[in-house]
């Protein structure tokens, strides 16, 4: 409890109850790839992250992934509060991509949680809010910005030193598209000079031009 406090301001101000309450969250430990919940899955634990990284992604019946959001240090999982909250299973997967310490506060203390500790309440709601303000924020990408934007967009926020070691497959499993539509808008860029891209391997040559298509 005392790693979530020095982590948390605001848990440093809960009462004696609150700080039973929290006193029974689970300390874990998991490595990259581990699965932390599947689609389907009941939702039984809140998470809270205190190191690592885990990514969230939804999958359709045929298969087709798309990643959702990430839950990083000192995060918590919009979805997982919100299958608490309505007694719900997974609708997604969570996938540990870096090494990954958390805290697991089981249904029980959620509950008692919400009904009797005011502070640990505005801890979950608010985390829940800024998590729940990316997710719309991600749905709103989708529904109006054009593929070629949000491909342009993801290239420059991820880059280091012009360059993104990543497949065409990760691409569009991180915009929500298929690798087709990449593969084919990549090669647009290309074209055009603006990148130079071989397998698993891209080279930003015009940020400019990626930085004015990115910001239309």
């Amino acid at each position: 409890m005392e790693a979530l406090q020095s982590l948390y301001p605001a848990l440093r101000q809960l009462d004696t109850e609150g700080q039973a309450l929290l006193a029974q969250a689970r300390r874990i430990e998991a490595h990259a790839g581990t699965v932390l919940f599947r689609q389907g899955d009941p939702c039984e634990q809140f998470v809270i992250v205190v190191s690592g990284q885990v990514k969230v992604l939804g999958r359709s019946a045929a298969g087709r992934e798309m990643v959702l959001y990430r839950i990083e240090q000192q995060g918590t999982c919009v979805l997982t509060t919100s299958c608490l909250l309505g007694h719900q299973c997974y609708p997604a997967e969570g996938i540990v991509e870096q090494d990954l310490v958390a805290y697991l506060l089981p249904l029980s203390a959620f509950e008692a949680a919400m009904q009797r500790s005011p502070v640990l309440r505005g801890f979950i709601f608010e985390n829940y809010s800024h998590r729940l303000a990316d997710l719309i924020g991600l749905v709103q990408a989708i529904a109006f910005e054009r593929i070629e934007q949000r491909l342009a967009r993801h290239l420059l926020q991820h880059q280091q030193d012009g360059v993104i070691e990543v497949s065409h497959q990760q691409l569009a499993d991180e915009l929500g598209s298929a690798r087709e539509v990449v593969s084919r808008q990549l090669k647009q860029f290309s074209d055009k000079g603006w990148i130079s891209s071989r397998r698993g391997h891209i080279e930003l040559l015009h940020a400019e031009e990626l930085t004015q298509l990115a910001e239309e």
